[in-house]
């Protein structure tokens, strides 16, 4: 049985995937999955949390949909730079107990082959004022419901400031596919974004962060095993794919179910 702590369950050693996916789905709010997510995967250890996490991946690799929604709080949790002693300790339990599904969200790849400019090389741009505004000053303008200064606030460099605009509710999908999409890639900004409940459920924003050559593979690969069959077709399309992305799109594909007929002859 789970234990209740603070008016929140936490996870018993007896979990299984169906007892996690069910607690996961249990929070209306996704960032409270999130959260509560981060907190018992840092309690339990890599050991007990690394097949549960493969369980619920495999599961939703073979169409299970409440496993497929749960697993976006996994991706999002793995995706998210900060967590990088706790994906490279899961990295060792998928080697060690030969966790094929979970290993797929955590390759080890090199990193993208364009540099991605430094945060103190990255402009602040001109907001039109004759002078460059302070940080406070920015985040104020990212709080606004006001469109007008939208286009600069997509490339200011500093994360309190994205974090700011990606919680108005003025911004829109393009203005998160904008963010994604930028060349070279900004890792703050990724980063940022990949930690965004709002923006993580939307399937087009997720692919422009994987289609982005310089999306650093720990956070991509986790978003491509959220991908259905048509977006796992764009993956292996480009051109500027990274080997282990195409890798496991590929991987990925030959696993999902064949797609009905009727759903065919509607996409073409």
């Amino acid at each position: 049985m789970e234990a209740r702590i603070s008016g929140c369950y936490t996870l018993s050693r007896g979990m299984d995937e169906r007892r996690l996916i069910r607690l996961l789905l249990s929070f209306a709010d996704p960032r409270l999955r999130v959260t509560y997510l981060e907190s018992e995967l840092l309690r339990m250890g890599t050991r007990v949390a690394a097949p549960l996490l493969d369980a619920v991946a495999g599961s939703s690799e073979n169409g299970d949909a409440e496993a497929r929604e749960a697993l976006l709080s996994i991706a999002m949790v793995l995706a998210n730079p900060a967590h990088h002693a706790l994906v490279d300790a899961l990295r060792s339990e998928t080697d060690s107990q030969r966790l094929l599904s979970l290993d797929r969200l955590l390759r080890r790849a090199p990193p993208p082959s364009i540099a991605a400019p430094k945060p103190e090389e990255q402009p602040v741009p001109d907001y039109g004022r004759g002078r460059e505004l302070t940080l406070g000053e920015r985040k104020s303008l990212a709080r606004r419901p006001d469109r007008r200064a939208f286009e600069k606030l997509c490339l200011d460099p500093h994360p309190q400031v994205l974090r700011q605009l990606l919680e108005n509710p003025m911004m829109v999908e393009e203005d998160a596919i904008r963010i994604a999409t930028l060349r070279p890639a900004r890792r703050g900004a990724l980063a940022e974004l990949v930690q965004s409940t709002r923006w993580m459920a939307r399937p087009r924003v997720r692919l422009s962060i994987i289609l982005n050559p310089g999306t650093p593979p720990g956070i991509a690969l986790p978003l491509v095993a959220l991908c259905n069959r048509e977006e796992l077709q764009d993956v292996l399309r480009s051109t500027d794919t990274p080997m282990v992305l195409r890798g496991t799109a590929q991987e990925l594909l030959s696993r999902r179910a064949p797609m009905p007929e009727d759903e065919r002859r509607t996409l073409h």
